[in-house]
């Protein structure tokens, strides 16, 4: 089941593109914000959102939000999902967050994550503020008209309710094992 804005964060451990373990308690730690992206290597909808998701990273990691990409795909069905590939992307794109390897699957079922990418804003107390896509246009950066994570970002950090708490996630499924 996914949770609903009101819910609170699932402590996960996954290992990250840097060889460290992360957690909920690392990424989030200190934070006004927490943001955890389910992300993978080869959806189409992940890579035309990718250069914004980090312009997001990069915008509001100084202005105190934690952020983490978490790939969940199945490697076996989607080599280019594995975390050498994942290695790779993340060191090639620069990523300003963790990228980090669900490899059993279990806090994407946690969360309910069901699309890539996929978002989840969370307040300073862990409480999910945001559930939904990045933006209103994946194809298009020029044409957004409505920039649903950024505005929740912006909401939360004054201490205010996103003006839409949830939108339907739009990208490629989860490829479940």
């Amino acid at each position: 089941m996914t949770p609903t804005p009101g819910s609170q964060s699932i402590p996960f451990q996954l290992k990250g593109t840097d060889d460290q373990s992360h957690t909920w308690d690392t990424v989030s730690r200190d934070k006004q914000a927490t943001v955890l992206i389910f992300s993978c290597n080869h959806c189409p909808y992940v890579v035309a959102w990718e250069d914004r998701m980090i312009d997001l990273g990069k915008h509001y990691g100084p202005r105190g939000v934690g952020f983490a990409l978490i790939n969940a795909n199945d490697a076996v069905k989607y080599p280019q999902d594995s975390f050498p590939e994942m290695v790779r992307r993340s060191r090639d794109k620069a990523y300003p967050f963790p990228y980090l390897h669900d490899e059993d699957q279990s806090t994407a079922r946690a969360y309910g994550a069901t699309r890539t990418p996929e978002a989840f804003l969370f307040d300073a107390q862990g409480v999910l503020r945001y559930h939904g896509r990045i933006d209103d246009n994946y194809e298009d950066p020029g044409a957004v008209r409505s920039h649903d994570l950024k505005d929740a970002l912006e909401a939360v950090l004054k201490g205010d309710a996103p003006p839409v708490p949830q939108t339907p996630p739009v990208g490629c499924s989860v490829k479940w094992k």
